[in-house]
Order: structure tokens, then sequence, then C-alpha cells
């Protein structure tokens, strides 16, 4: 997978070491000079240029990009940047950094935004996660509000616990993507059984939420 990532800071970087760890081909695109640290991810492509015009994104190779990830400090470069590549490379995947909560509502498919990712709201879910075992935790909303991805704990006292995946009638319009037990990741299959303390990750939508806490701990739904 190739992806272009506009903004070279820590966060950037960070980005592009972990693709890069797993296989895939990284650009880094900055109009910063100074943002220019090749040494700091020897394995990238580095492009110094101004990721909001469409010279440079084509100097980049949008046309050939899987991904593009906005990840720039400011959230008007974001959006720019999320908007060119849908519309004029048509980029299947865009993902944006949301530095001010309070433009989250911009990041939306009307911008180019596939994924929104805004850190206040990830460290909240952690912090979240951390404390409330049965509680229902939203991780982050796809595009505009239509999606969402959730997790939650499964509480020694839930009904599923000891229950079959391929049994469970799960809300309209969600899938159990994940099941992390042990700290160990598992594709979930039907003939998986669900187990007390298991991390469950969850796509849905935002009103089949209150139904799948429901489900999932009833106690704590009341």
């Amino acid at each position: 997978m190739r992806v272009v990532i506009a903004g070279a800071g820590s966060v950037g970087r960070s980005i592009a070491s972990e693709l890069l760890g797993n296989g895939h081909q990284v650009l880094l695109i900055d109009r910063n000079p100074a943002a220019i640290r090749m040494d700091s991810v020897p394995d990238a492509e580095w492009l110094l240029a101004d990721a909001c015009e469409i010279a440079s994104l084509a100097e980049a190779g949008l046309a050939d990009c899987d991904v593009v990830v906005a990840a720039s400090g400011d959230d008007k470069v974001n959006l720019v940047v999320s908007l060119l590549a849908k519309t004029e490379y048509g980029v299947p995947r865009t993902v944006a950094r949301v530095n001010n909560p309070k433009n989250e509502w911009m990041f939306d498919e009307a911008w180019g935004v596939d994924v929104a990712v805004s850190t206040p709201r990830l460290i909240t879910a952690l912090v979240e996660e951390a404390v409330s075992v049965g509680d229902l935790v939203r991780i982050f909303t796809f595009q505009q509000g239509q999606a969402t991805m959730v997790e939650l704990t499964l509480p020694d006292d839930s009904a599923l616990a000891g229950v079959p995946v391929g049994t469970i009638e799960l809300p309209s319009d969600t899938v159990l993507v994940g099941i992390i037990r042990n700290d160990r990741p598992i594709p979930p299959s039907r003939d998986d059984t669900l187990e007390a303390a298991d991390e469950l990750m969850f796509i849905t939508v935002p009103e089949s939420e209150a139904e799948l806490q429901r489900l999932l701990s009833p106690v704590r739904a009341g």
C-alpha cells in the first residue's frame, strides 16, 4: 500500500515509521524545510512542498496513492488536503487529524474526509476504557456520523459470557470485528465463545449503540 502523509511533524513521522514497519510505502510532504528530517525516517520518501497546492500533490504522486493522511497541525490544511485528494485525484481513503475539537464537525465527506481522528477524543476513550468495564466506549466516527467504532470490555455478569458468537443476535447494522483477549487480537468466527474480560470491537451506527450496550451489559444499562 502506498501512503502519502501531509505534515512531517512528530505525528506524521510517527505514523510513517509505523506504516513502514508494516511493509507499506510512505511519502512525507511538508512545506517547512525544518520538518524535512530525513534521518528520522530514513526509509520514507520525502518532498519539500506545499500540500495545499495541486502541483505539489501531483509531484507527490497522489494519482497512484492508496491512502492520504492529513496529519499537519493546522486543521485548515488538513481539510484542504483531504478535499483535493478526493476531488482531484480520487484517492480511495483519506484520514485527517483534527487538532481543535471545535472543528471536528467539518471533518466529513463534504470535505473529502473518510476518517477523522481527534486526539482528545481518542485519549478520552482510552481513559474511559481503562476505568469502565461494561460501558460502551466510542473510539471514533466514520464519515458524517453514519458509522462508529465502539469498544466494550465484557463484564463478569454479562449474559453473553460463555455464548458462541454465531448465536448472538446483534442490533441492526452492527458487526463484531475483533476480540482482544489476554492482550492478543482474535478475528471472531461463529464458533468463538465470548469470555468475561474480553475487549470487543464493533462497527455499528449511532442509533444502535444503546441497544448494543443493553445486549452486552444489561445490568449496567439498567
